[in-house]
């Protein structure tokens, strides 16, 4: 079983590259990761450390590989309090709902009982074309807290 497990959502696959360069940041540190692109909340342990990095599509909206994730913690009501996660989103600030998808989603893992470590990261994109510089930034305060 990996350490660290990166879920991505995403719609035109910002958030799938920013996931694959955390893990080589997390596997250069120290860990082992596992990355899903879209899973189901059956693909993944109840236990351990989950990092979600979601994009925002829409008015707010979940990206559509992440939809099925999202639906089954609404439906199943998961008991996830043996996992700490942490939170990235990307989106516009164009948008009123800027990061819309990983606040529904962080909403739903803290009500499941998930513990989030550290602060969500919200990336804009027009602020920053490359997401994972400050993705990588982050990481470097957040993994400090994993410890």
């Amino acid at each position: 079983m990996a350490d660290i497990t990166l879920i991505s959502g995403s719609t035109l696959g910002g958030a799938e590259y920013v996931a694959e360069h955390l893990a080589e940041k997390l596997e250069a540190a120290g860990f082992s990761t596992e990355t899903v692109h879209g899973p189901l909340l059956e693909d993944l342990s109840a236990s351990g450390i989950w990092l979600i990095i979601s994009s925002t599509h829409g008015a707010g909206d979940i990206p559509d590989n992440l939809t099925p994730f999202y639906e089954d913690l609404q439906t199943q009501k998961p008991d996830l309090s043996a996992v700490r996660f942490g939170a990235i989103g990307i989106g516009s600030r164009e948008y009123d709902t800027f990061c819309g998808a990983i606040e529904k989603i962080e909403a739903e893992l803290k009500g499941a009982g998930a513990k989030q470590v550290g602060e969500t990261l919200k990336i804009n994109i027009l602020e920053h074309e490359i997401p994972e510089d400050p993705a990588e930034i982050w990481l470097g305060s957040w993994i400090n807290l994993l410890k």
